[in-house]
């Protein structure tokens, strides 16, 4: 073997993880650092790293932090070459960069759900179509960060549900035909985890009440449970992330991981629900 062949054997596996400034992003960044990956941890906006940096100081990590704009396929193809360029490899992606939403059909425009479904879903494309040949190269794990909101529909998200729908049926479906040339695919579904995501929607929930016309009664319902929800019982970004350091590290990682024992009872309430009434059931109760 040669010696630059035995340098490449012996240099770590190299893993990009999106949507890095905060929350679970962040927390899989440091974790799988920690575990001995070269980390590109990206984020769309770099003055925003800083959490990201202390993190991985406190941890006593270094990562590679770069820009990436997931809606934006030139910064996308930018971030994938630099990471070849430079680290002569890519072993895995970690898509978790999103956005979340709240709204109805009736008070919200067509082209603010486009918009929800370009970063949450056409994003995870850009980087997964872009990151697929390398992965093919190095037998390497594609893993999307989609949300209990992927398997079950839930009031007042139907634009982020919906793109989490389709994020999880376009792996669901891809997982067979990447397994085949090496590749394997994955999906971790978080339940509410104390990030600043819920805050970073930017809702004033009065004002949204106030707005909301005939569905104010059920709005208002649906965020008193929500809010308590994320108060109490949410997970810490850390634990969240226990289930991408899974996926990115098992011998055989599963198609679809949940964060925690209430995600999985959750999801599986969707998963044996042949009819659709356990859900709609369930679900109903959160708007009344």
């Amino acid at each position: 073997m040669s010696a630059t062949s035995s340098a490449s054997a012996a240099s770590p596996k190299v893993v990009l993880v999106t949507g890095t400034s905060s929350g679970i992003g962040l927390a899989a960044a440091v974790a799988a650092a920690q575990a001995g990956w070269q980390v590109v941890a990206t984020l769309r906006d770099p003055s925003r790293a800083g959490a990201l940096r202390t993190a991985a100081a406190e941890a006593g990590v270094e990562l590679d932090v770069r820009q990436l704009d997931v809606t934006d396929e030139a910064s996308v193809a930018t971030a994938i070459s630099g990471v070849l360029a430079d680290h002569g490899r890519l072993d895995a992606v970690i898509n978790n960069a999103g956005a979340g939403h709240l709204g109805t059909l009736e008070n919200e425009s067509v082209d603010e759900v486009r918009t929800v479904m370009e970063v949450n879903f056409f994003g995870v494309l850009h980087v997964s179509k872009a990151a697929l040949p390398h992965l093919r190269a190095t037998g390497g794990r594609l893993i999307t960060v989609t949300s209990v909101g992927g398997v079950v529909g839930q009031p007042f998200n139907e634009a982020y549900c919906a793109a989490k729908f389709a994020v999880e049926g376009y792996m669901e479906s891809l997982a067979p035909v990447a397994a085949a040339l090496g590749v394997s695919v994955s999906v971790v579904e978080p339940g509410a985890v104390a990030t600043e995501f819920v805050n970073n929607i930017g809702l004033d929930i009065q004002a949204e009440v106030d707005a909301a016309g005939p569905y104010a009664k059920p709005l208002q319902a649906y965020l008193e449970r929500t809010t308590a929800q994320f108060l109490n019982g949410a997970q810490t970004p850390a634990e969240a992330a226990e289930a991408v350091l899974e996926a990115l590290t098992a011998d055989r990682p599963a198609f679809r991981l949940q964060t925690s024992d209430w995600a999985r009872a959750f999801t599986g309430t969707k998963l044996t629900d042949l009819d659709g009434s356990a859900v709609v059931g369930l679900t109903a109760g959160w708007v009344s």
